[in-house]
């Protein structure tokens, strides 16, 4: 899936949360139908994330940036993580 794709899917989205708290609890909780991770994010952050989701067999997906991930979800500072609870 490119970028645009992606990022059309995302913003059809219904339902999201942003950021590695409310991602680890949506995780957490079975909400999460899809995760998003910024590759230039710290490994520290998004690890747990990553491994959480394919332990849950969630689909991931990396976008270049914390920049690009922010705009994507449709806020104004970067993120390193978010999900998809609901499309």
């Amino acid at each position: 899936m490119s970028n645009d794709e992606l990022a059309a899917r995302i913003s059809l989205a219904r339902r999201k949360v942003v950021g590695t708290k409310q991602t680890l609890k949506a995780l957490e909780s079975g909400e999460a139908v899809m995760i998003l991770l910024a590759r230039d994010a710290e490994e520290k952050i998004t690890a747990p994330v990553a491994a959480l989701a394919e332990e849950n067999g969630i689909e991931i997906h990396y976008l270049e940036t914390m920049s690009c991930l922010g705009k994507i979800c449709g806020i104004k500072v970067n993120a390193a993580t978010a999900a998809i609870i609901e499309f």
